[in-house]
């Protein structure tokens, strides 16, 4: 009975093996199909990279333009104080 097991482990085996060895077409095909893997994996970092850039670039232009209108709306809170002044003061 362990010959028997033992040939059937070794008879399967050598199947398997022989499953294994790839053709060149087969190597060729495994070769573009990393490439193109490797070349899409790229391409999703280099964009989600550009998209990153921009939303950063968006984010500092936003916080200029409230800054500005800030600004602004110091400025015209200030005048209207000093006009405000002026005027309780030119008694």
């Amino acid at each position: 009975m362990k010959i028997t097991t033992t040939l059937a482990v070794a008879v399967g085996l050598a199947a398997l093996a022989a499953c294994n060895k790839q053709s060149p077409q087969e190597n060729a095909a495994d070769n573009i199909e990393a490439n193109a893997e490797n070349t899409a994996d790229m391409i999703e970092s280099n964009t989600g990279n550009a998209a990153d850039q921009i939303e950063a670039n968006a984010e500092n232009a936003s916080d200029q333009v409230k800054a500005a209108g800030e600004n602004a709306a110091s400025a015209v809170r200030n005048e209207g104080d000093n006009k405000a002044d002026a005027v309780r003061n030119s008694h």
